[in-house]
C-alpha cells in the first residue's frame, strides 16, 4: 500500500491511477473536480493509517494495553473524519458507471457506519458489540488490499473480460467477500463463546 501511494506524494494529477481519471476534470466543473482530487489525495494517505492502525486491534497481547487504545483512536479518526467521507466522494464518480458507483458508495457508507458503531460501543463499554463492529469495519478497511489482489488475480488469468467490465466486478469483489468472512468469524466466535459458557454451567 505504501509503495502504491508513493507516486501520489508529488500531488500531480496525472500519475498512476489518476491517468485513467482525467475524464473527471473534463466532465465536471473546476469546483467539483477540485473537491474530487483533494478527496482522492486525502483518501490515499489516510487509508494507509487505517490499515496499519486497524491491524493492531486484533492482537490479544495488545488488546488491553495503551497501544491498543492509541492505535484505536488513530483508526477511528482516520476512518470517520477522512478515509470514509473521501471514499464516498470518490465513489460518486467511480469508473464503470452505476454498478461501480453503487459498490463504492455502499462500501464508504457501511465503512463509516460500522466504524462509528464500534466507537459508540466502546464509549458505552459494550466490549462485545465493539468487537463485532470492529470486525466489520476492518473487513471493509482491508478492501484496499483485496481489491488490488483481485485485480492482480484477474490480470494473470486468461479471462476474456473487457477492462471496464472487470472493474465493475472487482468493485464488488473487493469488499463483499471480506464482509462475508467477517460475519462468519463473528458467528463462530459467538458460537464458541456460548459453548464454553454452557460447559462451565
Amino acid at each position: 500500500m505504501v509503495r502504491l501511494s508513493v507516486p501520489y506524494l508529488s500531488l500531480e494529477t496525472d500519475v498512476a491511477f489518476l491517468r485513467i481519471k482525467q475524464w473527471v476534470f473534463k466532465d465536471y466543473s473546476n469546483v467539483i473536480s477540485n473537491i474530487w482530487i483533494v478527496a482522492f489525495f486525502i483518501h490515499v494517505f489516510t487509508s494507509i493509517f487505517s490499515v496499519i492502525a486497524g491491524f493492531t486491534q486484533f492482537n490479544k497481547k495488545l488488546i488491553w494495553g495503551n497501544l491498543h487504545r492509541t492505535f484505536g483512536k488513530i483508526y477511528i479518526v482516520a476512518v470517520l473524519l477522512f478515509a470514509a467521507p473521501t471514499g464516498l466522494v470518490m465513489g460518486m464518480v467511480a469508473n464503470g458507471g452505476p454498478y461501480s458507483v453503487t459498490a463504492f458508495v455502499l462500501l464508504a457508507l457501511l465503512w463509516w457506519y460500522f466504524t462509528f458503531e464500534a466507537y459508540r460501543s466502546i464509549r458505552k463499554k459494550q466490549f462485545e458489540r465493539h468487537a463485532i463492529f470492529m470486525y466489520l469495519s476492518y473487513a471493509l478497511t482491508l478492501s484496499a488490499l483485496t481489491l488490488r489482489a483481485w485485480k492482480f488475480f484477474f490480470a494473470n488469468m486468461d479471462f476474456d473480460f473487457r477492462p471496464m467490465d472487470l472493474y465493475r466486478i472487482v468493485a464488488w469483489l473487493g469488499w463483499v467477500p471480506n464482509l462475508v468472512v467477517a460475519l462468519i468469524l463473528i458467528y463462530l466466535k459467538n458460537h464458541l463463546r456460548l459453548l464454553n459458557k454452557t460447559k462451565r454451567q
